[in-house]
Parts: structure tokens; C-alpha cells; sequence
């Protein structure tokens, strides 16, 4: 795994209110509270970032060929293949949409989201 690449999303995934990194099935899994939003990952012998995304979104997203869907998540979860360039502004709306579907109303005020 690119550590260049790690570096990258975390400094992403970091910058979110109350967002800590833990490890889990050998790999950096990045968490809103209690709730996983974005994981690196080798998934399928690729890099790949994973991302929670909204149902309705899945199968157009999934038509992008730089996503594949994961085993996990039933039909939640995509991963953005991280093996070669990467297009950072869509990681970051990405994960901000990640964050978004986890992050509980007081994480949300304050990026300023609610009001």
C-alpha cells in the first residue's frame, strides 16, 4: 500500500470533526464516533479506498469503472481503486458524503452543516 496514499486520506479523513483512525482486519479504518466511513484497504489485490455511500447513489456510482463494489455492506459500500492516479477531489467528496451518512447531528454543526 502507498504510504503517500495513506498519508493523503488521512489528512482528509483527520480533518473531520471528532474522527479518529483505528485498525481493523489489518488495514486503517477511518471513524465518525462509533461509525466507520472510510477504510484502505487491499481489496482483491488492489489498493483501494472504501467509501459508505447512499443506497440510491450505489449503481450509478458503481458505473464509474474506478469503483468496485465490495463484499461487505450490502449494496453501502463502495471502493475507489487506489493503484494508480487518483482523482483527490472526488476522494475528498467522497468521503465527505461518507462522513455525512454516519456523523451524528453535533459532529454535523460543527463543520457548520446544521444550523
Amino acid at each position: 500500500m502507498s504510504q503517500a496514499t495513506l498519508f493523503n486520506l488521512r489528512t482528509i479523513c483527520l480533518a473531520l470533526p471528532e474522527t479518529v483512525e483505528t485498525s481493523a482486519f489489518g488495514h486503517p479504518n477511518f471513524k465518525a464516533g462509533k461509525k466507520t466511513f472510510v477504510a484502505w484497504e487491499n481489496f482483491k489485490g488492489q489498493d483501494s479506498i472504501a467509501f459508505r455511500v447512499d443506497p440510491l447513489q450505489f449503481d450509478a456510482l458503481l458505473l464509474d469503472p474506478r469503483f468496485i463494489a465490495t463484499p461487505y455492506g450490502r449494496g453501502q459500500w463502495l471502493s475507489l481503486r487506489a493503484d494508480a492516479a487518483i482523482d483527490w477531489s472526488l476522494v475528498k467528496d467522497r468521503v465527505l458524503s461518507s462522513y455525512r451518512l454516519v456523523a451524528n447531528k453535533r459532529m454535523l454543526a460543527s463543520m457548520g452543516e446544521l444550523k
